[in-house]
């Protein structure tokens, strides 16, 4: 149902915008802006990154707030924030959310990550308010690939870019670590099981001492829990609960878990393992993901203490049992040294913007198969830091489609945070090839129609913005649309697609020029938000989309049909067994996470604009029972990238005089 703007003025008010403005102004500096040589034409990331001076992370801590005792250096411009900072601000109102996200992008991207960093510098270091930018650490596979790094690019980026794209605090790397662990102990378990009978598996699990006795380590008593034996005594078990207790019974088709790396490396897609003469006789078919692919990583994104992180990550669901039965990795014992090589994972990286603003990196899940948002527990410090008059700026991935959608359904309800605006990154460029322009292909130079003015193409790719932002609103948050510039836009093309946002509902649409001037070029965006957010905390109309309630399949046809406007959803033969298994286990409470293409609305990639009629084919369900949430596939969904015939590190080196990297974008 079309959404005109006399509804949106009712739902609202546009009386409140100059209010919020006015009330919410500040011309005394919060942040300190390093100094900063503007440049035309622009250089490059690197250069711009490594041109300036950053400041101190101390310093940064400071001025955001961040006590000496509560902030870990990692060296001189990062640091882990501790959970504490959160406790001690309990008291403190939250301040303003706000999410970033896009229009169905080109594969190119549109610049999220861009628009992110350069709103938080405008509001900081332009209209001095207090604010934090909340963003995704990247993987290092894409960085090394054709995607380049996610630091923001241009004149607002994060800094220093290098650190923030390679290694920043070894989050990525614990991931992997606590990953495979897992996955060795799955192999391990297996073939000890076809090896040892029950006696022997016992008495291995848990060893008599010289006198006889036994014990539980305390992770098992979780699994005598699950198992319905109330008995805490390993000596007291019959020979059944023995052997019930010690034999996992794992079946090996039904193994979901995968080894990771931060890697892009398409050889280890699909692999056979227990090749050595030690394991004959017990190889299996397995693979690679890459390492932000893993459910650990969704885990570290949506846990909200490290409490909370050890229940998930006991509670991950990797296999079925020869019986049936879901097996987790607490039933495999893993789960507390799984929580110890993580457990300085759950503490936000602090990083600066380019002018000085502050920066949680912290998390970066898949957007695909999993919710593609930063942490719960970076935004909740963020929020607390800021104050009730600060604003806090987090981005989720991929197109409002994917990203937005799962931040509301998923994010939002594990954090009982509300957002108060949603920003829609929109480009000429991304409207005219949904226009019907020719096909933008990463690696091959754009076609003409891009580079000079083309109305009518503007004009017709609107409408995927449109749905876009209708789509936002019926969550029941405002919608801004910026207007990412790029350098062969025409000011015509701009108020054509300013013109088209207000028509469908955006409380404003303001062309943003941050990549090329930092903050100071999104110094509008950075007022129409401001106002935006005063306007969405008074409505106060935040709503999911779905209940939990609902069966899956009511879930899923709820997004694609409301959010992707699909007209039938089909299942295939192992959907409908998954359903039906997952609904007997009580896994049908959980979130939908669709796992789909991100480069159309529907599952289609080739499908531009706002493609009708369409038909979604769920191939697979899947369980990411310790994340907390399901996720369908929706056709070939790629969990560890390739690398092109020309990747990004052809260009990385390092200056031998200075130490400096060099080359990476």
């Amino acid at each position: 149902r079309r959404v005109t703007w006399g509804l949106l003025r009712q739902v609202f008010p546009v009386r409140s915008l100059s209010i919020s403005v006015s009330r919410m102004a500040s011309s005394a500096p919060i942040y300190e802006c390093p100094h900063i040589e503007f440049k035309n034409p622009v250089p490059t990331d690197i250069e711009i990154s490594q041109a300036v001076e950053p400041l101190h992370i101390t310093k940064i801590a400071a001025q955001a707030g961040i006590l000496p005792e509560e902030l870990e250096p990692y060296g001189r411009y990062k640091a882990k924030v501790n959970l504490s900072v959160r406790q001690r601000l309990a008291d403190q109102p939250n301040g303003n959310y706000v999410v970033v996200t896009g229009i169905t992008p080109t594969p190119l991207g549109e610049g999220k990550s861009t628009t992110t960093v350069g709103l938080s510098q405008a509001l900081g270091a332009h209209l001095h308010q207090k604010v934090f930018t909340c963003v995704r650490q990247p993987s290092q596979g894409p960085t090394f690939g054709i995607k380049g790094g996610a630091a923001g690019g241009g004149y607002a980026q994060v800094i220093p870019m290098e650190e923030f794209n390679l290694h920043l605090t070894g989050d990525i790397h614990a991931i992997t670590a606590a990953n495979n662990l897992m996955a060795a102990a799955i192999d391990a378990r297996m073939l000890h099981e076809k090896t040892q009978t029950d006696v022997q598996l016992f008495d291995r699990l848990c060893p008599a001492e010289a006198n006889g006795s036994r014990t539980f380590a305390p992770v098992m008593l979780k699994r005598l829990v699950k198992l319905g034996i109330t008995k805490t005594d390993p000596n007291e078990l019959t020979s059944e609960e023995r052997s019930r207790f010690a034999r996992l019974a794992i079946d090996p088709a039904s193994i979901t878990w995968q080894r990771v790396l931060d890697t892009n490396d398409r050889m280890l897609r699909k692999i056979t393992v227990g090749q050595g003469p030690q394991e004959k006789g017990h190889d299996r078919v397995t693979g690679f993901d890459i390492a932000v692919a893993s459910e650990i990583m969704a885990i570290l994104a949506l846990a909200t203490s490290l409490g909370d992180m050890r229940e998930r990550l006991g509670n991950m669901v990797f296999a079925k049992s020869t019986r049936g039965e879901p097996v987790t990795a607490d039933d495999l014992g893993v789960g507390g040294a799984l929580t110890v090589l993580m457990k300085d994972t759950i503490m936000p990286n602090l990083m600066q913007t380019l002018e000085g603003t502050p920066c949680f990196v912290h998390a970066g899940p898949f957007a695909n198969i999993a919710h593609g948002n930063s942490s719960i527990v970076s935004d909740q410090l963020a929020l607390k830091l800021v104050g009730p008059e600060g604003f806090v700026i987090t981005e989720c991935g991929f197109g409002a489609d994917i990203g937005m959608e799962k931040f509301f359904n998923i994010k939002c309800r594990y954090s009982n945070l509300v957002p108060n605006c949603v920003v829609l990154v929109t480009t000429v460029r991304a409207l005219k090839m949904h226009g019907g322009g020719p096909a933008v292909v990463a690696g091959k130079p754009l076609d003409h129609a891009y580079k000079n003015e083309a109305l009518e193409l503007v004009e017709a790719g609107c409408a995927n913005m449109q749905l876009h932002i209708r789509n936002a609103i019926k969550f029941g948050v405002p919608v801004v649309v910026a207007i990412n510039r790029f350098t062969s836009d025409t000011d015509n093309e701009i108020e054509v697609v300013r013109k088209k946002a207000l028509e469908a509902g955006a409380v404003n649409a303001v062309m943003a020029n941050h990549w090329a001037e930092g903050g100071r070029g999104a110094v509008e965006l950075g007022r129409a938000v401001m106002a935006a957010c005063e306007t969405g905390r008074r409505a106060d109309n935040f709503k999911f989309l779905y209940p939990l309630e609902y069966s899956i399949k009511q879930k899923i046809e709820s997004i694609a049909k409301e959010i992707y406007g699909a007209a039938v959803v089909e299942y295939s033969p192992e959907a409908e067994s998954k359903i039906e298994f997952y609904t007997s286990q009580g896994y049908d409470k959980l979130p939908i996470c669709m796992a789909k293409t991100h480069l159309s609305l529907s599952s289609d990639p080739t499908l531009k604009g706002v493609p009708t009629g369409f038909t979604i084919r769920v191939r697979d369900i899947r369980a990411s029972v310790g994340a907390g949430f399901l996720y369908p596939l929706l056709g070939d969904i790629m969990t560890i990238p390739g690398l092109p015939t020309r990747p990004g590190f052809y260009d990385v080196d390092i200056d031998l005089n200075t130490g400096r990297v060099i080359g990476l974008f």
